[in-house]
């Protein structure tokens, strides 16, 4: 029993040491401006609608039907539309001063009439690529209903045949600034809990420090087990603060579940990457090496864990793979949690298979750790 309180209070003191070292450590910044205005800008940077968007026409017809058609966009969707001639498409599009060009051909509106079904040109500055993928719909349907009114001689619509009643769950005006807010924190999360850990066994490596522990009575997972907890918990305090001040606060996103709850996956969640970085510190010898080894382990972590795109466009591989990845697992609660307000008996499996990751990662991470130990007193 004295030998359980000596390795906790070793454990506690150690972990206290990383905690003043990281306070007297700029990577501090980093994590402060990570949790807040980096959070709030990538949660606002991601249009989720079209705005202001720079429209010309190149109006070939001049008939009612045309002058309609281009009377159909105006702000703040799109800019008010140029009317420029044939010559000026490209050289407007190459300057970029034009994201969408619609050409509207000669006689369109009485190829209309006359059923020939006619083709209107759209050429899009592709480069702009959130705006060309809504504005290219945007302006097909626009174009379509304007059409269509015109043929029908009025703005009145057909009674549908079928009512179909669209009810959008969990985030009833489709708000996209929630999805990416919480996208942003998942990843930061991850990003900083590995190159914390990573970086502090390297820092201590590098100044000597590591030499001067090692001559001191503690064991090599009490060193390890102060770094987990340690920076686990500078990660878990920034995402109880973001979830209120940011995500809550100023992007007024509602939660649905147990923030408490959540904070519990996270810090298993934070278990695992610890563990991780840890792993990652002890293979790189220098802070460059950690940086490209952060690269090969960041990306698949983040883009494959069904943050940016759905698991099930995936192929079969990689989505078994990725169940091994402790972020596919904190993605699935994540959404469950804070969305669709789900509670233990619903994201259980995804906390279990989290902690069994973590403990493997673990248990790697110290199986590395003490060989590094070993060749640094042999």
């Amino acid at each position: 029993m004295s030998g359980l309180r000596t390795s906790v209070g070793h454990v506690w003191h150690l972990g206290v040491k990383e905690l003043r070292s990281l306070w007297r450590d700029r990577l501090l910044l980093f994590v402060v401006w990570a949790f807040s205005g980096a959070l709030y800008t990538a949660a606002k940077a991601a249009p989720d609608r079209l705005h202001r968007a720079a429209i010309a026409v190149v109006d070939e017809d001049r008939s009612p039907l045309s002058q309609r058609i281009v009377g159909a966009f105006y702000p703040p969707t799109f800019m008010p539309p140029t009317v420029i001639g044939l010559r000026d498409m490209d050289a407007g599009m190459d300057a970029g001063r034009f994201t969408f060009v619609l050409d509207i051909p000669p006689d369109f509106q009485s190829d209309v009439l006359a059923g020939k079904r006619p083709a209107i040109q759209l050429n899009v500055d592709a480069t702009q690529m959130s705006q060309a993928f809504l504005g290219a719909g945007y302006i097909q349907s626009i174009a379509l209903a304007e059409v269509g009114e015109f043929l029908a001689g009025d703005r009145t619509n057909p009674t549908p045949v079928v009512d179909l009643a669209l009810r959008n769950r969990f985030n009833p005006g489709l708000d996209n600034t929630w999805f990416m807010g919480v996208m942003e924190l998942i990843n930061n999360v991850t990003l900083l809990s590995i190159v914390l850990t990573g970086a502090a066994l390297i820092r201590e490596r590098e100044h000597g420090t590591i030499e001067h522990l090692l001559v001191l009575p503690v064991k090599p997972w009490e060193i390890m087990l102060a770094k987990v907890w340690a920076m686990g918990a500078v990660v878990l305090v920034a995402t109880a603060l973001a979830m209120q001040f940011v995500l809550r606060d100023a992007l007024q996103m509602p939660v649905s579940g147990s923030i408490g709850l959540f904070l519990s996956g996270c810090a298993l969640h934070l278990f695992a990457t610890t563990s991780m970085g840890i792993y990652l510190g002890t293979v790189a010898r220098s802070m460059p090496q950690m940086g490209l080894l952060m690269i090969l382990v960041l990306l698949p972590l983040q883009i494959l864990s069904g943050g940016m795109t759905p698991r099930e466009s995936m192929p079969d591989v990689v989505r078994m793979l990725m169940m091994g990845a402790p972020t596919t697992h904190f993605v699935s609660f994540a959404q469950a949690i804070l969305y669709r307000g789900a509670d233990l008996g619903i994201v259980w499996p995804q906390f279990a298979a989290i902690g069994l990751i973590g403990t493997v990662f673990f248990a790697a991470a110290l199986t590395r750790f003490r060989g590094t130990v070993s060749r640094m007193q042999a």
